[in-house]
C-alpha cells in the first residue's frame, strides 16, 4: 500500500535513505510502531532528507518551548507538516505565538496544523463565516485559541453547525467561543441525533426541560448510551429507534 502511493521509494537508496530516515523517527518518537502510522499516513518523510527538511523544524518547535510529547503528536498523527518549508513553518510558529497560544499546551501543536492547512484569504473567510452569526474577531480568536480544529471545519460546515445550534436549537452563537468542540463533532451523525434523543426524552418527561443540550453533545459515545439511550430502553423504546436510525446502535 506504502509503494502504491509514493513509487518514489522505490528510487531511494534503503541503506543509505530509508533505513536511516526510519530509524531517526523510530527514535523520535520511541518505537516501531509509531514510526509505522507516521510512514503510513504519510510515506513522504522517508523519501525527504531529515537534516534539511525534518530536523530544521522539530527545533523550531523546541526552541520555542514546545514539549517532545506535542511535537511526537504533530509527527505521528500529522507527519506531512513537519516536512513544511522551513521558512514557512517557522512563520507559522511565529503567528500561533502572536495569537497568545501557549506553546507548552497541547493546542500550540494543533494550531500550527491549522494555520498550516490554509492559506490568509480562506482564513479570513472562516472568520467572516464565524462574524456572520454575531461574534466579534476577539471572540472568534478565543475559540480558536482554545480549540484550533474549529477553524479545520469547512466554511459550509461552520455555517451549518451554527444555523443547527442557534436556529433550530436555541442556543446563543457565543456558546461556540466557550465550547468550539462542537465544531469539530459531525452534525449528521453527533448532533442532531443526540438533539432529537434528548428532545424525545424531555417530551416523555425523562430529562428536565432545561438540561442544557451541549453538555450531551460533547459526552464520549458510550457515556452518552450510559447516561441517556440505556437506562430509558423500557420507557421509551422509541428513542432506540430514533437513535438507531443516525447511529447503527447495535442491539
Amino acid at each position: 500500500m506504502i509503494l502504491t502511493r509514493n513509487p518514489n521509494l522505490l528510487k531511494r537508496s534503503l541503506k543509505n535513505q530509508i533505513i536511516p530516515s526510519f530509524d531517526f523517527f523510530k527514535n523520535l518518537l520511541g518505537t516501531d510502531e509509531k514510526a509505522f502510522i507516521a510512514v503510513r499516513r504519510f510515506s513522504g518523510i522517508l523519501v525527504n532528507k531529515v537534516d534539511t527538511h525534518v530536523v530544521p523544524n522539530v527545533n523550531i518547535l523546541r526552541e520555542n518551548g514546545v514539549r517532545e510529547s506535542g511535537i511526537c503528536t504533530l509527527i505521528k498523527n500529522w507527519p506531512r507538516v513537519i516536512t513544511t518549508d522551513q521558512v514557512r513553518f517557522k512563520e507559522i510558529v511565529e503567528e500561533v505565538k502572536e495569537m497568545g497560544i501557549n506553546p507548552l499546551r497541547g493546542n500550540f501543536v494543533q494550531a500550527v496544523l491549522a494555520i498550516r492547512g490554509m492559506n490568509k484569504s480562506t482564513w479570513e473567510r472562516k472568520v467572516n463565516a464565524y462574524k456572520r452569526w454575531g461574534l466579534s474577531e476577539d471572540e472568534i480568536l478565543v475559540a480558536f485559541a482554545k480549540n484550533p480544529s474549529c477553524f479545520r471545519a469547512s466554511e459550509d460546515k461552520i455555517m451549518r453547525v451554527m444555523d443547527f445550534l442557534v436556529n433550530k436549537m436555541g442556543l446563543e452563537a457565543s456558546l461556540i467561543v466557550k465550547r468550539p468542540t462542537l465544531m469539530s463533532l459531525s452534525l449528521e451523525k453527533r448532533l442532531i441525533p443526540r438533539a432529537l434523543a434528548i428532545q424525545f426524552l424531555q417530551s416523555k418527561g425523562l430529562v428536565k426541560k432545561n438540561f442544557y443540550l451541549p453538555t450531551a453533545f460533547e459526552h464520549v459515545e458510550e457515556l452518552f448510551l450510559q447516561r441517556f439511550v440505556l437506562p430509558n430502553k423500557e420507557e421509551a423504546s422509541e428513542l432506540l429507534q430514533l437513535y438507531k436510525k443516525e447511529m447503527d446502535f447495535p442491539e
